[in-house]
């Protein structure tokens, strides 16, 4: 069993992800501007297992060269934009429901990371990233020595 100290500020930085996702969350739908051009939230999915962490991204119709990743202080944080396409006039459309604009996320990560190792893909609209744990935070089993007697 590992012993971990308590830090309060951690619990301060969920609580204040969590008021940030909802005060987010209390804008969805909202029509704002009239071309669809506001800012959005892409869903995510986080995972742990024993070597990484993993973090799927939604973005479809983004430009891969429109994101950034960054890892700071243990806190991902991906930015991009979705752009709206003026190809068609905006007088054509009959309806516009999907948000454009630009996207920010950051997440306090559980564990530390190895910075230097993380990957990043991105395939069918799903960005996937991989952030390899950190050595001195995996597990390490320890043999016990000793004669039978």
């Amino acid at each position: 069993m590992t012993v971990v100290r308590w830090n309060p500020f951690n619990e301060m930085n969920l609580l204040q992800n969590q008021m940030n996702r909802l005060f987010d969350s209390a804008l969805d739908g909202w029509s704002g501007d009239a071309n669809g051009t506001t800012q959005w939230t892409p869903a995510a999915d986080i995972y742990e297992t024993a070597d990484e962490l993993v973090v799927n991204l939604d973005l479809p119709g983004v430009d891969p060269k429109m994101i950034d990743l960054n890892v700071e202080n243990n806190v991902l944080t991906i930015r991009g934009e979705r752009q709206f396409a003026d190809k068609q006039n905006k007088d054509s459309f009959h309806r516009i429901e999907r948000s454009y604009g630009a996207f920010a996320r950051s997440f306090t990560l559980s564990t530390f990371v190895d910075a230097d190792k993380i990957r990043a893909r991105y395939k069918n609209g799903v960005l996937y990233i991989s952030l390899p744990k950190a050595e001195a935070v995996k597990p390490k089993r320890i043999q016990i020595a000793g004669s039978a007697a």
